[in-house]
């Protein structure tokens, strides 16, 4: 099987174009009769998955995985970690699962460059749903120490009460988009016709 798109994409760290590459390589492998078997990158594959957040093909990798891959490549079951813990959603599990990952240089890159991914999805998902939260439990979603969370979110525009141990979040604005009903444009145009006229 030709792994050069996978090569690629990891060499030049374009992280978010691995599960589709691997998808493919797996479809391209199915039709020419070659299953999953140990030489396959599975680590990567996972990882690739979790990066675009597809836990649950993610998942059907990891219980393909023979027994024997699990066993002797620690890399995959780190990297399926910390697909687990976001299957259960266990945020501060994931940071964990993380930190705690061990695998080649390549695969670690990954790993960081997931970090910083999963960093602004979990902000993203404070933003949404708090107006207000802990210190402590903001540590918690970002997976960093009280200090270091409360720069992160005061670099945010957010506001920090200490004396309650509290962020006040700054919501974003929200731009919409007014749509024009097209009665009002016919009535409209009537209008301007009739004052021209």
């Amino acid at each position: 099987m030709d792994y050069t798109a996978l090569t690629e994409a990891m060499s030049s760290k374009s992280y978010e174009k691995i599960a589709d590459i691997c998808n493919d390589l797996l479809l391209q492998g199915a039709a020419e009769g070659v299953a999953y078997n140990e030489d396959w990158p599975y680590a990567i594959h996972l990882l690739g998955l979790i990066y675009v957040d597809d836990i649950n093909s993610a998942r059907f990798v990891w219980k393909n995985v023979p027994r024997v891959v699990k066993e002797n490549r620690p890399e995959v079951g780190a990297a399926w970690k910390i697909g687990q813990r976001l299957w259960t959603r266990d945020y501060a599990g994931v940071y964990e699962a993380i930190r705690e990952f061990y695998g080649s240089p390549e695969a670690q890159a990954f790993v960081d460059s997931f970090l910083e991914v999963y960093t602004k999805r979990m902000f993203q998902l404070l933003l949404s749903a708090y107006s207000t939260i802990s210190i402590q439990d903001a540590a918690l979603f970002l997976g960093m120490n009280e200090a270091d969370a409360t720069n992160y979110v005061l670099q945010h525009g957010w506001s920090v009460d200490p004396a309650s141990a509290m962020f006040t979040v700054k919501k974003q604005a929200i731009i919409t988009e007014q749509k024009l009903d097209p009665s009002k444009l016919q009535r409209l145009t009537e209008y301007v016709f009739h004052l021209e006229h």
